[in-house]
């Protein structure tokens, strides 16, 4: 509570809990020993994603602003995760993924400059293992994304994002998970699985209400 509440005055958008849940059920699933993270915040998704690794799994994390660090520093060693299970990195996310080793992380959460997902996304599928997840944070950017009416600069940039051949995998209000994976998708919604199997059964045959709803609005925009 007290990072969330760090995280408001400084004018970081925390991720909710439901989300957080999510990211620590998918990184423990996956058993991620090396996760990487674009947008440490105060340190709240992090906390998620430490709490659904091992012990000897290292988070790696990445902010601009060292001032969100120190508070996402001191918030993980509160709960008793030190170094060498955490790595902050301060800088620009664009200027630090290129220094970055390929093929070396299970898993990746996007969660920095919406402007700049495109290319973090093309920074993180150089770095992920094969078999490897990507999460993306606001995939549908506050269900404007599914809107043909709004063309804001960021909601353009993931609508495009969206539209130049991510495989969804998952796809949430806050988020969506992508993986190099194209015969098998689950689409939730509000954290509940509506349907899973093959492309053609979610995207040509879908048979959820919401699932449908989603759809037709996306392929609207």
């Amino acid at each position: 509570m007290a990072t969330r509440l760090q995280a408001e005055e400084l004018g970081c958008t925390p991720i909710s809990p439901g989300t957080g849940a999510t990211l620590r059920s998918l990184v423990a699933a996956c058993g991620a020993k090396a996760v990487a993270e674009i947008g440490t915040g105060t340190g709240v998704s992090g906390l998620w994603l430490l709490s659904g690794m091992s012990e000897d799994a290292v988070l790696t994390s990445i902010d601009f602003d060292a001032e969100h660090h120190r508070v996402a520093r001191a918030a993980f060693a509160a709960a008793g995760m030190r170094p060498p299970r955490t790595r902050l990195i301060t800088g620009r996310a664009l200027d630090v993924l290129p220094r970055m080793a390929s093929r070396t992380y299970d898993l990746m959460f996007l969660d920095g400059a919406v402007s700049e997902t495109p290319e973090y996304v093309e920074h993180a599928t150089r770095m992920l293992r094969p078999g490897g997840l990507m999460i993306i944070a606001h995939a549908l950017w506050h269900d404007q994304v599914a809107d043909p009416a709004r063309r804001e600069p960021d909601t353009v940039a993931m609508r495009q994002l969206a539209k130049e051949g991510l495989t969804m995998i998952v796809v949430t209000h806050e988020m969506a998970f992508a993986r190099d994976v194209s015969s098998h998708v689950v689409y939730m919604a509000d954290g509940v699985i509506c349907e899973e199997g093959t492309p053609a059964d979610i995207f040509e045959h879908p048979q959820n209400a919401k699932t449908v709803e989603f759809l037709s609005r996306f392929r609207q925009a």
